[in-house]
């Protein structure tokens, strides 16, 4: 099996003025292009040659650390590219709404400690809410890697996430992580968050 890039679920400056068109163009097209031609690289002639990638995702602790860093990257940046949308953002609602407000006290709460393990990841990664254990937590990890990962130090099903590469907002924000994950709020896709939380539990 040869993975595939799939194209992005919305034009590459849909997301303006949060997000910039050439940021998107190089993230999705040369960034996550490139993750998917060593992860095929990396799996091709090997005995994963024939897995999904939620089955090398789950293995990661006993697979190489190409196929590791490279199969996580596909899964993170597909899941990332639908977890926004144009148009979107504000604040959840329904089921969504109430199970966020119960876990962290308010959306405000929940926004700020997102904000927070995003900010706090040293490097290169991720902010992720998952589901674990029926209820929504908040968790980040390192380089590629995601809480369905064998190696995850807090393991659940993302709901959201948001990279916290420099490659992911450097070209508008610069240094400023802060600022892109404010802006990051502007296009979110509840309606999808919604559906992933209730397919998780």
């Amino acid at each position: 099996m040869s993975f595939t890039l799939a194209p992005l679920p919305y034009a590459h400056e849909a997301l303006e003025p949060h997000i910039d068109a050439q940021t998107m163009q190089i993230h999705h097209g040369k960034h996550h292009q490139a993750y998917v031609d060593n992860l095929n690289k990396a799996i091709a002639g090997t005995a994963h040659e024939n897995n999904s990638l939620e089955e090398l995702i789950q293995q990661a602790g006993s697979i190489s650390a190409a196929v590791r860093n490279n199969g996580g990257g596909h899964w993170n940046h597909t899941f990332f590219w639908a977890s926004m949308a144009p148009h979107a953002g504000g604040a959840p609602s329904g089921k969504l709404a109430e199970a966020i407000d119960s876990a962290f006290g308010s959306f405000d709460a929940f926004k700020e400690k997102f904000s927070q393990a995003g900010m706090t990841r040293f490097g290169s990664g991720w902010a992720w809410l998952i589901v674990k254990e029926g209820k929504l937590e908040i968790c980040s990890t390192p380089n590629q890697d995601n809480p369905l990962m064998d190696v995850a130090e807090v393991k659940g099903t993302p709901i959201l996430g948001a990279d916290v590469w420099e490659h992911a907002y450097y070209l508008k924000y610069q240094n400023r992580r802060a600022d892109y994950l404010s802006a990051f709020w502007n296009v979110v896709n509840w309606k999808v968050v919604e559906e992933r939380m209730n397919a998780a539990l």
